[in-house]
């Protein structure tokens, strides 16, 4: 169906090499906005605005008491601030993100919007360059957005997916995407994490290094940006919806028919509620391996830093052979191996032993290569099962839903700390989102699912 819909009429049929050109020019977006995920979401800026917060907070009086900012009538404290601005961003994401999806379904211009969101949302990046002093506002601000922002413009990168692929080539090509995302994110941290630790070699002091360092990834972000936006093609919408009124008004018409249609498609529905609890415990196992891997098992900062680059690049691997195996046994089948996998790595955390570096990293290693081939290919099995015209809406269900619930696994983690003093049995809980993940995923029937949506099932699912 895909391939006779970009056929090219002539003596050659040009149409592969015409998708192939666009295809690398899409996972350029990858490599752009990783280096927001890698080097400000995940490493340098949250430990940066709580120092910046405890400066701006009152004197709390003796040694070891928790400075704690006044904040619209509340105390907060400084080390909370960085958690609660992520949890707004998720909550206006999950209420955005499917109106931004029914807007780009109805737009012929999908990678303008993908530009447009990915520029707003490196623009605020920056401006976390100029969070100096006890200026932590500017920098709630601006975490906020811009991770609003870039949720916003992955709706329209993902969606452009199904633009610029057969159902036989989504799995490679989006893998392909997830491996680029991980080199450009890694290179650029091990760029930014010299510049850090030597700030002194540089003649800099720590705090301008990382003000640096988060700059040059909103730089990086919107620099590449500029890639897909100018080799990438336009296409006309499809199957839109006809409803009068503003653009926001079609936009919710086409958003309530999307969610009204999606009774039909069964299958969908079962593969996001899988998606939704296994993606969970992927997105917890991250988050909080660090702090395991510093409050319970006791290593080092240089450790912990080693095994975040070494995950970057080995996921880069993992993301590739993740790709090429679904040619031979399909998306499908990886997907509940992955998430067998992860039930072993959790299980294989609770028995790390205390003090001891390599056992770290060597599950570090194992997280790395499941971690991008889950991903990329949970994105790619999920396209297969959106009906043309659709997919923006889809995607941001997508994202939305993952949002929405990507606080389970982190609450849970926390509640059973508190209760019993250690992460050994907050690891371990972390199974019960694989295991949901895993009975919904079997319960899944994937070519039916395919076919309900009116796609060509690929040569092995």
């Amino acid at each position: 169906m895909s391939g006779s819909r970009n056929a090219v009429r002539g003596i050659a049929d040009l149409s592969p090499a015409l998708r192939a050109r666009e295809q690398r020019a899409w996972y350029w977006y990858d490599w752009a906005n990783s280096a927001y995920f890698t080097t400000i979401g995940t490493v340098l800026f949250a430990p940066y605005l709580i120092s910046v917060a405890k400066r701006a907070a009152p004197d709390c009086g003796p040694p070891g008491c928790t400075p704690t900012l006044h904040v619209l009538g509340l105390d907060v404290a400084a080390g909370s601030l960085p958690g609660y601005l992520v949890a707004i961003a998720t909550f206006v994401g999950f209420w955005l993100l499917p109106v931004v999806g029914a807007v780009v379904d109805r737009s012929p211009r999908k990678k303008l919007h993908m530009a447009t969101y990915a520029w707003l949302g490196s623009a605020f990046a920056a401006a976390i360059f100029f969070v100096t002093g006890k200026d932590w506002q500017l920098g709630a601000v601006a975490i906020v957005v811009s991770n609003v922002m870039v949720g916003c413009s992955l709706v329209s990168y993902n969606a452009i997916l199904v633009d610029i692929s057969t159902e036989s080539e989504r799995d490679r090509v989006s893998s392909r995407g997830w491996a680029w995302g991980y080199l450009g994110g890694g290179l650029l941290l091990a760029v930014n994490l010299v510049m850090v630790l030597l700030h002194s070699t540089f003649g800099m002091s720590e705090g301008f290094a990382v003000r640096l360092s988060m700059l040059s990834a909103a730089l990086w972000w919107a620099g590449f940006t500029l890639i897909p936006f100018l080799r990438l093609r336009n296409r006309p919408a499809l199957h839109v919806v006809e409803v009068s009124g503003s653009v926001l008004q079609r936009s919710f018409g086409q958003l309530g028919q999307t969610l009204r249609e999606m009774r039909g498609y069964p299958m969908t529905v079962t593969f996001l509620l899988a998606y939704l609890f296994y993606n969970d415990g992927i997105q917890t196992v991250i988050t909080t391996a660090s702090t395991y891997g510093a409050e319970e098992l006791g290593l080092g900062q240089t450790v912990l830093i080693a095994t975040i680059l070494m995950v970057q690049f080995v996921a880069f691997g993992g993301a590739l052979a993740f790709g090429r195996l679904a040619e031979r046994y399909g998306a499908y089948r990886l997907i509940l191996v992955g998430t067998g996998l992860w039930m072993v790595i959790v299980t294989g955390a609770f028995f790390l032993p205390a003090g001891r570096p390599v056992p770290f990293l060597v599950l570090g290693f194992a997280i790395a290569v499941v971690l991008g081939g889950t991903q990329a290919l949970s994105r790619s099995f999920f396209s297969l099962l959106i009906p043309r015209g659709r997919e923006g809406a889809y995607f941001s269900l997508y994202q939305a839903c993952e949002r929405g619930t990507s606080w389970l696994g982190t609450f849970l983690f926390a509640v059973l700390f508190q209760l019993t003093g250690s992460y050994r049995p907050s690891i371990i809980a972390l199974i019960v989102f694989f295991v949901v993940g895993g009975f919904f995923l079997l319960r899944l029937d994937p070519e039916r699912g395919i076919r309900e949506a009116g796609n060509d099932a690929p040569a092995v699912v």
